[in-house]
């Protein structure tokens, strides 16, 4: 399908209009269609949302239209919608429907989106593409552009959102994470290499209400120049294949020398404390730790923050993204033949396995960049985009405070974290104690007395010095020496996010 066949922007307003007056919003679906169909919609199972709209309410012939790619009687659709500015600027097309009625279908997959502070969104993506499309996400179609995902929501929450003058989406695909960023920017620019994705980044933003992006065609960072910006976001086609056959998920580039790319070109175009935020797949090579590889990554005068979510073998891998792009339902000589290419290259780099995560980047242009690599696969609570935020800031005191100012600074204890004591049922005195945050990472740690004691105690009324001699005289220990060597723990606790530093009057 070429960009001319796809529907013209124009009569974005007015179908909005429609749109929100027959409730067609992720709140109106989950009431029409209830949690069960709801879910398995997005499961792309559609026999339950079908059997949820065989009435002829405006709204179960827009979720018909769609979000299962019925034909549906134009005497419905003209109920519901603008009908003949749909079908003139291409929204609709005209086709009978199984009862022989005359009928309209939709051309394009719209699907709602519940925006930032409860705002009504609408995705707009090619038929069947978006999760929980009437098809589901497999294809083999090279330009196909796919809607809402898990990776477009994940990266969508870990984004720092503050007020910025200028964004970048790179890659932008159906236009997610630059309607996002519409709501914080100023100025807003989105690139894809496909020039069908930059015309379903207009329709969703026209559709969502969001003002237009700045929309360039390209591949990686050659549209923007020499530009710079406070925010680059980009779910790349960050998939390690052999060859670049489907535009949607393939790098083109050996390996994961697509993201390495991405990375350390963000760097001289970002502005002074600006972020960058990427999803990537990266290489476990034999004989190389992946933290030493991700650390090379990262481009001089930045901050980084690389989390590891997820490790797959090269089968597990491979066979994902072969179901992904529906190879598992062709010739089985020729889905094994593709199997096998994929385990030729990963032979041919050395691979054991293939991580997946989330990369974070802030130009501090400080001398001794901090850089945190870990694996995380535990469960977190989105958004993370403020906890993000607050890793870097926790940064920046730690590097600017030494021992003593440490210990002369005031501290709180972080909202939500609670204690636990591991032991054997009526033991007088655990084995250990555990601090646990309930949200955000949702981190565990162990600490001994003197840690679950100061972190305790720490509401920002004594300094961290004052309330180790306090424990001290109640441990019988001796002050100086416990103010030696307890700084380190401190440390860890803020940098993990247990404590948050004060200023100097414990405000």
């Amino acid at each position: 399908m070429s960009t001319t066949s796809l529907p013209a922007p124009e009569s974005s307003a007015r179908l909005r209009e429609a749109l929100l007056a027959a409730d067609f919003t992720a709140d109106g679906l989950l009431e029409l269609l209830g949690a069960p169909a709801y879910a398995a919609l997005a499961r792309s199972e559609t026999v339950p949302a079908l059997r949820a709209t065989r009435g002829d309410s405006p709204l179960e012939t827009l979720v018909r239209l769609f979000l299962l790619q019925q034909a549906v009687p134009a005497a419905r659709a003209g109920a519901a919608l603008p009908l003949e500015q749909c079908l003139a600027d291409g929204w609709l097309v005209r086709e009978g429907t199984a009862d022989g009625d005359d009928g309209v279908r939709a051309t394009v997959d719209v699907r709602p989106y519940g925006g930032e502070e409860g705002q009504d969104w609408f995705i707009v993506s090619d038929l069947g593409r978006a999760v929980g499309g009437a098809g589901g996400a497999g294809t083999r179609d090279e330009g196909v552009v796919l809607g809402v995902g898990g990776a477009s929501t994940t990266l969508a929450g870990i984004t720092v959102r503050t007020p910025v003058a200028g964004a970048l989406d790179l890659g932008t695909g159906s236009g997610i994470q630059a309607l996002h960023a519409a709501q914080h920017a100023v100025r807003v620019t989105a690139t894809d290499l496909n020039p069908r994705a930059l015309h379903f980044t207009r329709l969703t933003l026209g559709l969502s209400g969001a003002p237009e992006a700045d929309l360039r065609q390209g591949s990686l960072y050659d549209p923007v120049g020499e530009d710079t910006y406070d925010l680059i976001v980009s779910n790349p086609p960050f998939v390690i294949s052999p060859g670049a056959r489907l535009t949607y998920r393939d790098g083109g580039m050996g390996g994961d020398d697509l993201c390495r790319t991405l990375v350390q070109g963000a760097g001289e175009r970002l502005n002074d404390g600006g972020y960058a935020q990427f999803l990537a797949n990266w290489q476990h090579v034999d004989g190389e730790e992946w933290q030493e590889r991700l650390r090379s990554w990262v481009p001089a005068g930045c901050d980084a923050w690389i989390v590891q979510r997820e490790v797959q073998d090269v089968t597990q891998y491979a066979e994902l993204w072969l179901r992904d792009s529906g190879d598992h339902r062709t010739d089985p000589a020729e889905y094994a033949a593709r199997y096998d290419a994929w385990l030729d290259e990963f032979e041919a780099r050395k691979t054991k396995g293939v991580g997946f995560g989330w990369i974070t980047l802030r130009k501090s242009g400080a001398e001794n960049p901090s850089i945190t690599i870990e694996e995380w696969p535990h469960p977190v609570e989105q958004p993370l985009g403020p906890v993000v935020r607050a890793h870097f800031e926790r940064q920046d005191y730690l590097r600017a405070h030494d021992d003593a100012a440490l210990l002369a600074g005031h501290f709180r204890l972080a909202d939500e974290v609670v204690q636990e004591q591991i032991g054997l049922p009526g033991a007088e005195d655990p084995e250990y104690v555990v601090l646990r945050q309930n949200r955000g990472m949702r981190r565990a740690t162990k600490v001994d007395t003197v840690g679950a004691g100061f972190a305790g105690v720490s509401d920002g009324s004594l300094s961290a010095g004052r309330i180790l001699d306090a424990i001290a005289q109640l441990l019988g220990e001796d002050p100086v020496l416990l103010r030696d060597r307890t700084p380190e723990s401190i440390r860890l606790l803020v940098e993990q996010g247990f404590l948050v530093p004060l200023d100097d009057g414990g405000r």
